[in-house]
């Protein structure tokens, strides 16, 4: 029942902000582009929480059993990649003054090469999304579902219907505010549960931060070992490219970011919010090293994989304050995350495939169709998930996002035009090699691609798409869009 009254109440919270955000009424322009008037600090604020999913929440703890604190090296990579974003991709899309921003490769390429970039987004969002909202079902579903005797399922759709309610007329609008909302109480469980495990094991703040460091688990860097995943270089430079694929060429996050008035307030709050992702999953890091001293000082065996270390800490715990604390913080991630993520796939079903932004009804119809399928897509998952849960959405991501970040790099690098009725082919070509050079490199020399495989991708169809070009000088590319500077 803690945890029931806490999901309802939070629920609340966001239903009395939706009310009030969407109160001037719920227009296709509120729901795609929130008017473009939200102040950029929220934004910032608020984009914090819906990158860090209930999958951060339960997985990235968990990383320090079997990596340490390698994760950082990532999340190092990503403020480049933030940079990146700020300073090359948003001052096309205002300068294009665009709704979906995969309506650039309709100007620049082809129909052909924009409904792949749409669809693939499409496909890739919507099994990402079921993933990280996985996580939340099964904290829901363990804690106050099952004891009453609900089915997973019936949990599921419970939980899409919450988030359908509170989104379906305001859309990206009522995101800015609820996604501040959702953000605050992520960081603030995320500290109080901190803070009990340091009363648990009598450590003062500055004992803490002595003993993480002094843990064998809080090496960061890795230098030494070039065939590692974790490789410091390897996680730079994908953490560089995991970012401008997953925020710069997606349109859940560049939605939010499209909301600013302004170009520079854009840029603001991209820079703004990725320096603050660094220091937030060094705090779940933190936790992660804390909860293993926990463990062992308590003579307790450790989890065999990193994702039930913090679920294992709550579920042995009495303390009722932790139960909601951590329901809390699953749901408000959770929540941010899907949220924005089905309000995105709604706006690239109407603008990008129906081609019909105008049309409320078609919008109404397609929201609810996004949350159905996502439903379906979360029940597969629980038939078939059998790694862990981070993994998986960046080995997803590099599939399917490796055929966006070549479109979007050929448009931009280049002043080729593509021979557009190829694309299709192209787009599903690279990813399938990547595939089978993963599986012959990991067969043959014992080698595994880590998230680098993002890189590889996008360089295939790169390639190819360069291959099957024609040269035609009049293309618009990224240098003209610095010879043509947005207005604001």
């Amino acid at each position: 029942m803690i945890v029931v009254v806490t999901i309802l109440v939070y629920f609340a919270a966001l239903m009395l902000l939706s009310c009030w955000s969407a109160r001037r009424g719920a227009t296709n322009d509120t729901f795609f582009r929130g008017e473009r008037r939200s102040p950029w600090r929220m934004v910032a604020f608020g984009m914090v929480g819906a990158s860090i999913s209930g999958v951060t929440f339960v997985s990235v703890p968990g990383m320090v059993l079997g990596s340490g604190m390698t994760y950082l090296q990532l999340c190092l990579g990503f403020i480049l990649g933030y940079l990146a974003v700020a300073f090359v991709l948003l001052p096309l899309y205002y300068r294009l003054n665009l709704t979906s921003i995969y309506a650039y490769l309709g100007q620049r390429l082809g129909r052909r090469s924009y409904q792949s970039g749409a669809s693939f987004f499409l496909l890739s969002k919507m099994m990402g999304t079921a993933v990280k909202f996985y996580v939340a079902c099964l904290i829901v579903q363990q804690f106050a579902a099952a004891p009453q005797g609900i089915p997973f399922a019936l949990t599921v759709v419970l939980m899409v219907m919450l988030i359908w309610l509170y989104t379906h007329r305001g859309g990206v609008r009522t995101l800015v505010f609820t996604d501040s909302l959702q953000t605050l109480c992520l960081i603030a469980s995320l500290l109080l549960i901190i803070y009990i495990v340091m009363q648990r094991l009598d450590y003062s703040l500055s004992d803490a931060v002595g003993s993480i460091m002094a843990d064998e688990r809080s090496r960061v860097f890795v230098f030494d070992d070039w065939a590692s995943p974790q490789c410091f270089w390897k996680q730079l430079l994908s953490g560089a490219f995991i970012v401008v694929v997953m925020t710069g060429l997606d349109q859940d996050m560049m939605q939010k970011n499209l909301t600013c008035r302004t170009l520079r307030e854009a840029q603001k709050n991209m820079c703004s919010y990725g320096v603050a992702f660094v220091p937030v999953n060094l705090l779940f890091l933190a936790l992660g090293i804390l909860l293993a001293q926990l463990f062992q000082a308590q003579s307790l065996p450790l989890p065999s994989q990193g994702d039930e270390l913090l679920p294992m800490f709550i579920s042995q715990s009495v303390h009722s304050l932790l139960v909601v604390l951590f329901t809390l913080g699953i749901v408000a991630a959770s929540f941010s995350s899907a949220d924005s993520a089905l309000t995105a796939l709604t706006t690239i079903y109407c603008v990008d495939i129906r081609r019909r932004p105008a049309d409320e009804r078609l919008r109404r119809r397609a929201h609810l169709l996004m949350c159905v399928l996502l439903v379906v897509c979360i029940l597969m998952i629980r038939m078939v998930n059998s790694t862990s849960l981070i993994d998986a959405i960046y080995t997803i991501v590099a599939y399917t996002y490796g055929p966006l970040l070549g479109l979007f790099a050929f448009g931009l690098f280049t002043r080729r035009q593509v021979r557009d009725r190829w694309v299709p082919l192209v787009c599903v070509a690279s990813p399938l090699l990547c595939f089978l050079l993963d599986a012959g490199c990991r067969h043959l020399l014992g080698y595994r691609f880590g998230y680098e495989l993002l890189l590889i991708n996008g360089l295939l169809t790169f390639v190819a798409l360069l291959a099957l070009s024609v040269r035609k000088g009049s293309a618009p590319s990224l240098f003209s869009s610095f010879e043509n500077p947005p207005i604001e």
